[in-house]
This record gives C-alpha cells, sequence and structure tokens, in this order.
C-alpha cells in the first residue's frame, strides 16, 4: 500500500511540474456580454438602440451633467431644419469674441450658412456656433429656446440648453409660482443619445447631418458683399477637418461628436451601423486631462457589447389570434333579437423590429373593447396588440375588424316581424 501511495505521489508531482499553477489560474478573457458599470471610465453612459430609443445599457444615464460641444448636434440638426444653407450669414460683435475653439471669424464679415456648419462639427468651433445660432433663431437666447422646445418634443425631459456651443453656462430663472431657481446647461447620457437617435433617424434632414458629420475635411472662404447687395469670393480662406477620430476605429461607426469643458470632461456621443443595426452612445464626464482616449476606449467597450449582445428580431413573430368581439345591434342573417354578432379580427401584418438579446422577454397582451355597437367596417381598428419587452412597453398592432358588420335596418325589423309570425315560439 504504501508503493502504491509513493507511485500516486511521483505521478501527480510530475503532473504538477508541466502544468505550473501560475499558467492554469490565468483568467479567461472577459465576454462582452459580462460589461457592468465599473468597465467604464466614463461617469454617466449609455448605449441605445437608434430605432427604438430603447436604452440596452446604462450606468447612471438619468443624472444630468454638462455636455460640452456634445451640444452642437442639436444646434446643427436645429439649423438645417429651419435655415437655408445658402444664406449668408453676418459675424456679430458677441459671435466674434466666443473663446476657443474658434473660426477666428470677425464683426462684420459674412460667411454662407453652409460651412459655418462644417466649421462647427467639423472643428467644434464656438464663435461659429454662436454665429449660426443668432442667424438661425434671432439671438442665442431665442434660439437656446428652440433647442429646448426641440428637446421636448422628441421625449428628452432632463435636458436644459443655455449655449449652442455648449460652453458651460447657467441662468436664474422664475418659476410659475415666484420662486428663482438656479438652471445649469446640462443633459443626460439618455437624453443625448435620444436626441443622437433623431439626427439620424427620424429628422426630415438626416441625410444632411450625416453628410456634414462624415466630410473628412471641407474648404471655403468669406464672403464680399457688393455694391450691388450681392456676394462674391472674400480674401480669407479655410479648411476644417474632422476631428471625429472614431469614425476610422471600427467598422462601420457612422457618425459622432467629441466635447470638453473644465466642467464636463470629455464627453462623446456617436453611432455605429453594424447591418441592420445602429447603436448610438452617449459618454459624459469621460475623463479630464490627461486622459483624452478613456472615450474611445469606453466607446468601443459599449459598441462591441452591443453587437456582441444584441439582435435585430421581429417581435411580432409570436403567433397570437385575437378572440372575437361581440357586436351589438349587428344585422345578422340570425332574426334573433337579443343575439350579439361575433365579429372575427385580425392583426396587421406588418413587422416590428427591435434589438433584442436571448435574455429580452416578450409578452404580448390584447387591449379589446367588450363590445361593439353596428355598423362596424371591414378593416376599422377595434383594438391593439400590445407587446412588451422585461415589462415594457415597446409596440403596438393594430387589431382591424376581419369582416363588415351593418347596422340593423327596417328591413331587418321587418324580417323580424315576419319570423316571430311564423314562429311564435321565437325569442
Amino acid at each position: 500500500m504504501k508503493r502504491v501511495l509513493c507511485l500516486l505521489s511521483a505521478i501527480l508531482f510530475t503532473l504538477s511540474c508541466l502544468h505550473p499553477v501560475s499558467v492554469l489560474a490565468q483568467p479567461e478573457p472577459k465576454s462582452f456580454s459580462e460589461l457592468n458599470e465599473n468597465d467604464l471610465y466614463a461617469r454617466s453612459a449609455v448605449l441605445m438602440d437608434a430605432d427604438s430609443g430603447r436604452v440596452l445599457f446604462a450606468k447612471n444615464d438619468g443624472h444630468p451633467m454638462p455636455m460640452a460641444s456634445t451640444t452642437k448636434i442639436m444646434t446643427c440638426i436645429l439649423t438645417l431644419e429651419n435655415a437655408n444653407l445658402e444664406d449668408v450669414v453676418e459675424v456679430s460683435a458677441y459671435a466674434a469674441k466666443m473663446p476657443d475653439v474658434q473660426l477666428h471669424i470677425e464683426k462684420g464679415e459674412h460667411y454662407k450658412l453652409g460651412d459655418l456648419l462644417y466649421s462647427l462639427m467639423l472643428e467644434s468651433h464656438n464663435d461659429s456656433a454662436v454665429a449660426i445660432a443668432e442667424h438661425t433663431g434671432g439671438s442665442v437666447e431665442k434660439f437656446a429656446q428652440m433647442m429646448n422646445d426641440k428637446a421636448v418634443s422628441i421625449g428628452c425631459s432632463d435636458t436644459c440648453f443655455i449655449t449652442p456651443n455648449g460652453l458651460d453656462a447657467s441662468k436664474t430663472v422664475t418659476e410659475p409660482d415666484g420662486t428663482s431657481v438656479t438652471k445649469v446647461h446640462s443633459t443626460t447620457a439618455s437624453d443625448l443619445a435620444r436626441i443622437l437617435c433623431y439626427c439620424i433617424t427620424k429628422s426630415p434632414k438626416k441625410d444632411d447631418f450625416l453628410k456634414i458629420t462624415r466630410t473628412a475635411s471641407h474648404s471655403f472662404h468669406s464672403l464680399e458683399k457688393t455694391k450691388d447687395g450681392t456676394y462674391t469670393q472674400g480674401s480669407r480662406s479655410f479648411n476644417c477637418n474632422n476631428h471625429n477620430a472614431f469614425l476610422h476605429m471600427m467598422d462601420g461607426a457612422l457618425t459622432g461628436k467629441t466635447g470638453f469643458t473644465g466642467n464636463a470632461g470629455y464627453c462623446y456621443t456617436g453611432a455605429l451601423k453594424s447591418g441592420e443595426r445602429t447603436f448610438v452612445i452617449a459618454l459624459l464626464a469621460c475623463g479630464w486631462p490627461n486622459n483624452k482616449t478613456y472615450k474611445w476606449k469606453d466607446a468601443r467597450k459599449l459598441f462591441q457589447y452591443g453587437m456582441a449582445h444584441y439582435e435585430m428580431t421581429d417581435i411580432t413573430r409570436y403567433d397570437y389570434t385575437p378572440n372575437p368581439v361581440p357586436v351589438e345591434s349587428g344585422a345578422g342573417k340570425d332574426r334573433l333579437l337579443k343575439t350579439k354578432i361575433q365579429l372575427p379580427l385580425t392583426v396587421s401584418q406588418e413587422a416590428q423590429t427591435m434589438l433584442l438579446s436571448k435574455n429580452d422577454k416578450v409578452q404580448v397582451k390584447e387591449e379589446l373593447p367588450k363590445l361593439l355597437k353596428a355598423p362596424v367596417k371591414k378593416g376599422t381598428k377595434v383594438g391593439s396588440l400590445n407587446y412588451y419587452v422585461n415589462g415594457e412597453l415597446t409596440a403596438q398592432m393594430p387589431v382591424l375588424a376581419d369582416r363588415e358588420i351593418k347596422e340593423r335596418s327596417l328591413w331587418w325589423y321587418f324580417m323580424l316581424v315576419m319570423a316571430r309570425y311564423l314562429n311564435p315560439y321565437l325569442d
């Protein structure tokens, strides 16, 4: 027995020499599906499905924070929707004195509005932002109100715009009850991502937005006003280069905007397209000098997580046939007065696709009336099928009448009287 134990010990010792503990204990590379908040440098971050606006991953995404020059995506889209790119902009003294980063435009100079938008989005020039805002809104204050109104209209409830360029700012306002409140130029990661989603998927000027923000470089000149009121090419020339380095870091990188101020830190919002999937991210307070590259690392992690974890899925693929709904006062073949006709229903076959992971749970619930009243035309919407992802309503499909039910007419009642005359026992 002792010899056997000695032999086993020798074998185990030999195996331990062949497989050192240091090698066996080396951890496996982390899966992107295991991403958690501590893996990100940003104090606030979100990954969003651009088409549905559904949040796929979040870190402190509902806390308002300064967002620096990512503000300019709203300045750009609002200008595209409300002004003509061929307009000529005259530079005010206020615009010319904006701090760096600057195009160094001067009071009284003239520029084409479209050229200033390239200056705004490629080089992030603060003076161009103010010149654009004053031209489009009449003043910075009026333009800021336009920005806030637009934010509310697209579902951003925790955003406050004060400047068109994103420089740190605050203002005191009087509430309806007479109290004074200090508002800060700020947004949340979710709201910022939602604004970029609007810019690239829903805005009527989405193509123009993408064209500008994806341009590698743009050259232009100032304009000189002639005696007859027209404009010719001026003496000053400019060249703007795109500083969104992430456009070259990952396949499918679509658009984005960087930002930095002392209060905001490094910020970024960007989009990436992979097949039918479009992801949008927003990063706030993603490091301070000398950590300029943190935002790129976080952006890569979030996009890779999204691509590894989510696939485009038709959530309406689940077979579901709604129950018929009774119709009161319907003129059916049955001459029984108390009989209610059962109306067969059908569901619209239009697909509803969204990004889903294997862990997402989809439920469908019908929302139908207990009783309808004639007449009902075929194809009339009578209710809906509501699709819930993880308990949240994400899509609705209309439920339609599958046949026509006419209202009881005088002839129908005449035939009822005749039927009862022939059959006294008819109820």
